[in-house]
């Protein structure tokens, strides 16, 4: 199959390599053309580098990596080249300005694309590239799963059907991210740090049940697997990042739990849910 990828940044490089390694030849494309987010990496021969969308136009599966802070102006651009494909939203986030999650966003800005899902789960970038076993949830009608099966066979990938509660796991884990990393600073033990951690984690199952999610999606690997890899390892960018904080540490680059918990709040608001650990955390960190 010949897929595209939009996006190569670390986890577009990630991901275009996982579906070269399962057999599919990938185009990537970039602003520049290059893949720069691993650029120590051989690229495979299979992978096309591109700076134009119509080099995907003819692409029978489309995989959209781009960060949640371009993801509309990108996806904007796509509908001029769109081809009916199925989509399938890798990227973990909310759009700072709207709050609302990336399907949401695809939704409006190519109303014509019916077959779409999402992918998350418990992945850092640069092993998902070097090949280490990584797994997914990989959540859309069967259309969407039977192609991102080829896609990505790769990679062990658990279905579900539950799109908003994926979504919802993927921001969620980030916020927890950050307040987990702040909390290993600020907190007066490990204890205090798994109570904020774990009252967090339940505000966001709360909202998620109020927007129709399924509950077991957060026992799998989209919702328990990425937040144990998230939310506990210095690795991860969230983490790093409420440590810093903490520290009263510059931070560089985007970092998408900032986004996440502020999106969360205010869609929660929205809703009538109550949040009033994500809040306090929000106001102990001066975001």
């Amino acid at each position: 199959m010949k897929i595209g990828v939009f996006g190569a940044g670390a986890w577009g490089t990630g991901l275009a390599f996982a579906a070269a390694r399962s057999g599919n030849d990938v185009v990537l494309w970039g602003f520049d053309g290059i893949f720069d987010g691993l650029n120590d990496l051989i690229k495979p021969e299979n992978i096309t580098c591109s700076a134009h969308m119509n080099d995907l136009h003819d692409c029978e599966y489309w995989l959209i990596v781009t960060p949640a802070a371009f993801f509309r102006e990108t996806v904007r651009k796509m509908r001029e080249v769109y081809n009916g494909q199925p989509v399938l939203i890798c990227t973990k986030g909310m759009e700072a300005q709207s709050g609302q999650f990336m399907s949401e966003i695809l939704n409006e800005e190519i109303p014509e694309c019916k077959n779409f899902g999402v992918l998350s789960g418990p992945q850092f970038a640069r092993e998902v590239a070097n090949g280490i076993p990584t797994g997914s949830t990989l959540a859309g009608n069967e259309i969407v799963r039977s192609g991102g099966h080829v896609a990505l066979s790769d990679l062990y990938l658990q279905d579900s059907d539950d799109v908003i509660g994926t979504q919802i796991c993927g921001v969620g884990k980030n916020a927890v991210a950050l307040i987990s990393g702040f909390m290993t600073v600020t907190g007066r033990g490990e204890n205090e740090r798994a109570l904020v951690f774990t009252r967090a984690w339940d505000e966001i199952v709360d909202l998620a049940m109020e927007m129709g999610a399924d509950c077991g999606t957060f026992l799998g690997l989209c919702g328990i697997g990425d937040l144990f890899l998230s939310a506990t390892s210095p690795t991860s960018r969230n983490f790093s990042a409420g440590e810093s904080i903490a520290r009263g540490e510059e931070i560089v680059g985007t970092v998408e739990g900032i986004f996440a918990l502020n999106g969360l709040i205010r869609r929660a608001q929205s809703l009538g849910i109550q949040t009033p650990v994500l809040c306090e955390m929000k106001e102990k960190m001066g975001l």
